[in-house]
């Protein structure tokens, strides 16, 4: 994109909900890439995560953030806390993701932090499990009454989608419907920019993805990664990363039967980075025990937890 037409436009939108509503597949999505790490478990996401679609005629930065948490407040879970409360501030438009038919009291929570000065669109996620469609209807007026009623607004949302993010249903038209909110202005970031992240930061992302994704629920939340060192070799990557795990069970779990898990764990790892990178990875992965990492403010500072 050479030149940036007249009536560009650009800016930032925050996509918030509680934890697993699907908001990070959402962000890769809309952006046409996987940038955000997804599993089932609630804590995937930790950190604030810009994603960037440029089209001819607009700028999107999605601020993707951690599911607000309302259990197990240590450090780190605060931590994302103040994370999701701060993307609020800065942003021109809100993302309120919820999931099909779904809606309590973890909801209502997020509800109460959106600003009462932005457009906030409702997103209805996971529409593919839903039989009946005739009950989004009635489903979306009931949120958006509560909406009006906790805010004290008289208008509603600003506009309501319905989408399947693992489907990839609806998400063209999510962005239009986002554009008409966005005000006119020249680009954030370079056209060609998908994420305001490292490489560096998207190795740990993509291998602490692979530990919650193949260990289950059988290894708690209490499990990091660090990148100890990142190079190039001409056109080889060579990454080595530690697993920081709270408790010696815990490594046991994770090596498994042999050294066997840890080592599916490394080789999708390294798959996935080779396929965002673009290029060849070697991957050498440790596992550390650092007990009682997740309520240590100087540890999580280390790790770059806001």
């Amino acid at each position: 994109m050479s030149e940036i037409a007249d009536g560009f436009r650009s800016g930032y939108v925050a996509i918030v909900g509680r934890p697993n509503v699907g908001k990070s597949t959402l962000l890769n999505h809309l952006i046409g890439q996987k940038i955000s790490i997804t599993s089932s478990k609630a804590q995937t996401t930790r950190h604030r995560i810009h994603g960037i679609h440029t089209d001819e005629h607009a700028q999107f930065v999605f601020v993707d953030t951690p599911g607000f948490q309302l259990k197990h407040l240590n450090a780190l879970n605060r931590g994302m806390n103040r994370v999701v409360t701060s993307s609020l501030r800065d942003v021109q438009a809100v993302l309120y993701v919820l999931e099909a038919l779904r809606y309590d009291e973890r909801d209502q929570e997020v509800l109460k932090l959106l600003p009462d000065n932005r457009p906030v669109i409702l997103v209805i996620n996971k529409i593919d499990a839903v039989d009946e469609k005739g009950e989004l209807f009635d489903f979306a007026e009931r949120v958006s009454k509560d909406f009006k009623h906790v805010l004290g607004r008289e208008e509603g949302f600003a506009d309501i989608v319905p989408v399947s993010a693992k489907f990839g249903k609806q998400i063209d038209e999510l962005r239009e419907t986002l554009r008409g909110f966005l005000p006119e202005g020249g680009l954030i970031y370079d056209p060609d920019d998908v994420t305001d992240r490292s490489e560096r930061f998207l190795a740990a992302e993509i291998l602490r993805e692979k530990v919650f994704r193949l260990t289950g629920e059988e290894l708690p939340y209490s499990v990091s990664v660090v990148i100890e060192a990142f190079s190039m070799d001409k056109k080889l990557r060579r990454i080595s990363a530690a697993i920081l795990v709270d408790k010696e069970a815990h490594k046991a779990m994770l090596l498994g039967k042999k050294g066997e898990k840890i080592k599916e764990i490394a080789t999708q790892a390294r798959l996935d980075m080779e396929k965002l990178f673009d290029g060849k990875v070697f991957l050498e992965v440790f596992i550390k025990v650092r007990s009682g990492w997740a309520d240590d403010s100087r540890m999580l500072q280390s790790l770059g937890y806001e």
